[in-house]
């Protein structure tokens, strides 16, 4: 489990690296299709980012029950688990990844009409 969020996460930055420099090059471009693909991706992104943070967490706390297994003591079970800024952050990069996903994928759906508008404007003339 562990080997599994320490790939995911790193994943997940490139992908949102990746659909970072796709996004800037759709919005210059103003390409339909590819303010399509970079939404598609960044929402790829997102469900890598939540998975390894699930993972993470159930990670945490299976390896706190094995403490608790191993060291036999009653001790270690009166112990919280606190995650810190750290989770904080990561949903934080959750919620914008989401919504810059939602954003792109919305603004390709108003491009694709406003170019299905000029084309029927052009074909009337």
């Amino acid at each position: 489990m562990q080997a599994t969020f320490i790939v995911l996460l790193p994943v997940s930055v490139i992908v949102l690296f990746i659909g970072g420099m796709m996004g800037v090059m759709s919005i210059l471009a103003r390409a339909h299709r590819l303010l399509l693909a970079t939404g598609l991706l960044l929402l790829s992104g997102t469900v890598i980012t939540l998975t390894g943070i699930c993972v993470y967490v159930a990670y945490s706390a299976a390896v706190f029950q094995e403490a608790v297994c191993k060291s036999g003591r009653k001790i270690l079970e009166d112990i919280d688990i606190y995650f810190g800024w750290s989770l904080a952050f990561a949903a934080i990069s959750f919620i914008t990844e989401l919504i810059t996903a939602i954003t792109f994928l919305l603004t390709s759906a108003r491009l694709g009409q406003l170019m299905r508008q000029d084309q029927d404007r052009c074909l009337e003339e």
